[in-house]
């Protein structure tokens, strides 16, 4: 027996240190692969565990073939093409390419853009484009609750698919644990086509359950799309509880359409294995529509080379001139976030970060403290919203240059999330989400100074200190 007992103590040994090896040969961040060591290390059994579900890289796998992707792409580099007189600027041509160069990022000019900063503003224009769909309607969503908005939406769609439009939808499936099949059935039994992303269903557990699909994407007949931070929820109109909610969706018509459509087919292809490249899902577009508005709409997943929409967000600060003011509801970046952003604001850059003074998690609210005062210590300006749950996700920079999308400012955005952010290059526009900002900004509170971390506990200090070693891998 006990001959049995070391064998198997020195089987279990040889295990863990075969998973730690594999981790340090994965070459990922030092912080990341330092994080996954400790755990392995210190808790193995559950480490393990943790890691196979939770922390296997897939950048190396191939889930889409390239010659795929390629038809996929084949009819927006057409309408790319045929653009006239597109003019790239000069002071954004190296990102426009970086994100070109990595995901396929096309820009297109002439587009035309509402902000909604609210589901009161958003869902109302959702349901009128919806109504008045002739040909199709994509939906690619994270979270399609069984709610009265869900359902309100799900009715919607029932009825255009009654009409003969075509509808597919994604949704992500473990953001949608709580919501039951019959839902999605209801849809199904309709007409309209419904994938789940990724399914994980017990006992057949995957270690894919750690990469879902963030993204926010509608497009109605090729020719209105929808793109931002907005699910499918009643809690994006009346918030939690007394937690108001806040957020930020943006509506498109123009070329960046033919992105925004890309994008969805790029996914519908992971889900449903069909390639969906007819000439009717690149419709004609309004020539009513002309000006200088160009935008990009970038796409990262962790199953791409590189992490692209983290990368543009390091050079947007590293080449900031005056401004960059950012919103993002969690705060735990990754290091090369946290580098650009201590160099730009020690360049003199007025660097703003705006997170919620209360989100909808404790612990992430927790673990965010070490870095807000480590970006308090480089003159970073923190503002704390708190007029509710702001769920915003923007960045804008120099009065030329703004974002908004699903991408947070973490780990999990940057490394383990399908997300998807247009960008704009255009003065009027920038300035308008400029505008989204400084309003947001009256309704917060300014950390006018580093805390005093001596005051707090020494528990209180190491729990904090734990949690931001534990941060890469949440």
């Amino acid at each position: 027996m006990l001959i049995l007992h070391w064998l198997g103590v020195v089987g279990y040994t040889l295990i863990v240190l075969i998973v730690m090896l594999k981790v340090l040969m994965d070459n990922r961040q030092p912080s990341k692969t330092m994080a996954w060591l400790l755990v392995l290390w210190f808790i193995p059994l559950l480490g393990i565990i943790l890691y196979f579900f939770f922390g296997q890289n897939t950048r190396k796998e191939r889930m889409i073939s390239q010659r795929s992707l390629d038809q996929l792409t084949k009819r927006a580099m057409l309408e790319f093409a045929e653009q006239r007189d597109l003019r790239i600027p000069e002071t954004y041509r190296p990102l426009m390419s970086l994100f070109k160069n990595q995901s396929m990022a096309l820009p297109f000019k002439d587009n035309e853009v509402e902000i909604y900063t609210s589901g009161y503003e958003f869902f109302p224009s959702l349901l009128h484009e919806i109504s008045k769909a002739r040909d199709h309607i994509h939906i690619d969503i994270f979270i399609f609750a069984d709610d009265a908005l869900g359902n309100l939406i799900a009715d919607a769609l029932i009825d255009k698919a009654k009409e003969g439009v075509e509808v597919r939808v994604i949704y992500d499936d473990v953001a949608c644990w709580k919501v039951h099949g019959s839902f999605y059935e209801r849809m199904r039994n309709a007409g309209i086509d419904v994938h789940a992303f990724m399914p994980v269903k017990f006992p057949a557990f995957t270690s894919k359950v750690n990469y879902r699909n963030h993204r926010k994407l509608v497009i109605i007949d090729g020719k209105v799309g929808f793109i931002g931070g907005m699910n499918f929820a009643t809690r994006y109109v009346k918030g939690t509880g007394k937690l108001a909610w806040r957020d930020t969706h943006l509506k498109v018509t123009g070329g960046a359409v033919y992105a925004i459509q890309r994008a969805f087919l790029v996914d519908w292809y992971f889900v449903d294995r069909t390639l969906v490249t007819d000439r009717k899902y690149y419709p004609e577009l309004d020539m009513r529509i002309s000006n200088d508005c160009l935008a990009q709409v970038v796409t990262s997943s962790p199953i791409s080379p590189w992490p692209d929409i983290m990368q543009g967000y390091v050079r947007v600060l590293l080449e900031a001139k005056h401004y960059v003011y950012m919103e993002s509801p969690y705060f735990l970046p990754t290091e090369p976030i946290l580098f650009a952003m201590r160099t730009a604001a020690l360049a003199g850059v007025d660097v703003r970060l705006m997170i919620p003074l209360k989100s909808d998690s404790r612990i992430v609210d927790r673990s965010s403290i070490s870095y807000v005062m480590e970006t308090l210590e480089a003159s970073v300006k923190v503002y704390l919203y708190k007029a509710g749950f702001n769920h915003s996700k923007l960045m804008v920079c120099d009065d030329n240059l703004c974002t908004c999308g699903s991408t947070n400012v973490d780990f999990r955005s940057f490394e383990h999330d399908f997300e998807s952010n247009i960008f704009f290059y255009d003065r009027e526009m920038a300035l308008r989400m400029k505008e989204v900002f400084l309003n947001d900004q009256a309704n917060s509170l300014l950390i006018d100074e580093v805390r005093e971390v001596e005051h707090q506990s020494f528990f209180s200090r190491l729990w904090e200190s734990i949690l931001r070693v534990v941060s890469p891998l949440m």
